[in-house]
């Protein structure tokens, strides 16, 4: 073998382990290669050519013969040695910002937000985590930060509060600020009597005053919304980005617990692996919007057609399932801060260069031929945020009588979300 090709192999190893971002082994082959390299050079003699004369019998160990170094396998070497370290520094460098991201969570001091922020602080992604919240919630937003302050994890934790009756777009400007990624399970749930249009009336305010905000301190941040009705406030938020001049794409809406549902329900049905089941739930994110697409999993192949139905309806009641389970005392909480860390750490790895896909609940271009402006599907993060929103795909005879009913229900909801934006 010539010492080019060791170095060579050395510089590839570099390249690999530096670009999966692990910083300490690409700079331990780095030294490795260097002193491998100055050893080689140093010595009176080189590995830069090996016989094959054979002194010894067959299938015994040969001695070989070894040439000098040549002028130019010196200058070879330390090229290697000088490549390795460009490529090595060169790659570290592009996933140094692993890790550093600051998230804000607001609603962080309740229901779905202590939990939701109990996992963010834990992602290897995040170096800032603020938690913001009213200041007439039940447990104090500093209380929650310091709590999370004692976990073993390297993010910051510090909260924020403020009055109901002050407007964040005046006052969050230190927790906002710089944010990568601002996740909002805010918002009251629905209560018995109201309307959809009762909720809407209420949440998209409160949304409305977050995205404002996000929109002056942290334009360039993803926003995930977790505030029902989902599929009337995403498409008013957007409206008031596109008002704004900024990319309506920055806002998502978080369908993922629809998602994390099929994915158990077709595990429990199975017994296939959860890690690999992957259903693809597109249209809305409440009532028959909710469309898994079973179809498109192989491990959903082994349920028989006519169970493929009360599947689908048990998906679109998950919710209510656990509001029942509960006495009418909660929601699901627990289980939408899961699906909100899910989507949050999609969003976060994209952002770090490790484009991770999703699905998300979010505006449509005209070019990909949407029936709706806006739909959830497939989305695939980037480190510019939303990179490709990916068709639905093939749908099989079911689905697509199905389809037709979300569509017909989601227009209705995604027009009552326009309506409320020609209001701001």
């Amino acid at each position: 073998l010539k010492l080019i090709d060791l170095l060579s192999q050395f510089v590839h190893l570099l390249y690999r382990f530096a670009k999966m971002g692990r910083r300490s082994v690409s700079l331990q082959l780095f030294v490795a290669g260097l002193t491998v390299g100055v050893l080689r050079c140093a010595q009176p003699l080189s590995c830069h050519t090996l016989s094959t004369k054979r002194s010894g019998a067959p299938g015994q160990l040969a001695f070989v013969e070894i040439e000098p170094p040549t002028a130019s396998s010196l200058a070879y070497a330390a090229a290697g040695v000088v490549v390795g370290a460009i490529a090595a520094v060169a790659a570290t460098k592009k996933s140094s910002k692993k890790g550093a991201f600051k998230v804000c969570v607001c609603g962080g001091a309740g229901g779905i937000g202590q939990p939701l922020c109990l996992l963010m602080a834990q992602n290897p992604h995040v170096q800032e985590l603020c938690v913001f919240d009213l200041t007439l919630a039940m447990v104090p937003a500093g209380g929650v930060a310091a709590d999370l302050s004692h976990i073993e994890a390297k993010s910051k934790v510090k909260g924020y509060a403020i009055d109901k009756d002050d407007k964040p777009i005046s006052t969050l400007g230190e927790c906002l600020s710089g944010c990568d990624l601002v996740l909002v399970p805010a918002g009251m749930p629905r209560k018995p009597g109201m309307t959809r249009a009762d909720l809407l009336g209420v949440n998209a305010g409160i949304a409305k005053n977050i995205v404002e905000a996000c929109a002056k301190f942290c334009p360039n941040a993803v926003v995930g919304l977790i505030v029902n009705p989902v599929n009337s406030v995403v498409p008013a938020m957007c409206e008031l980005y596109k008002k704004k001049g900024l990319d309506p794409r920055k806002i998502c809406g978080v369908t993922s617990l629809d998602i994390v549902r099929a994915n158990k329900f077709v595990h429990e049905l199975t017994g296939a692996p959860v890690a690999s089941i992957d259903v693809p739930v597109i249209g809305g994110h409440a009532g028959a919007t909710i469309l898994p697409l079973f179809s498109q999993v192989p491990a959903a192949k082994a349920i028989p057609a006519d169970q493929i139905p009360a599947l689908d309806k048990h998906v679109q009641d998950a919710g209510t399932d656990v509001v029942n389970a509960k006495g009418g005392k909660g929601s699901a909480t627990l289980s939408m801060a899961y699906a909100g860390a899910k989507f949050g750490n999609a969003v976060l790895c994209g952002l770090a260069g490790t484009e991770t896909t999703e699905c998300a609940y979010v505006i449509r271009d005209p070019a990909e031929k949407c029936e709706l402006p806006y739909f959830a599907s497939k989305v695939t993060f980037g480190p510019g945020g939303v990179k490709t929103v990916h068709p639905v795909g093939t749908l099989n005879e079911y689905e697509q009588g199905r389809l037709k009913e979300c569509v017909t229900q989601l227009k209705g909801e995604i027009d009552a979300g326009l309506d409320y934006a020609k209001t701001l």
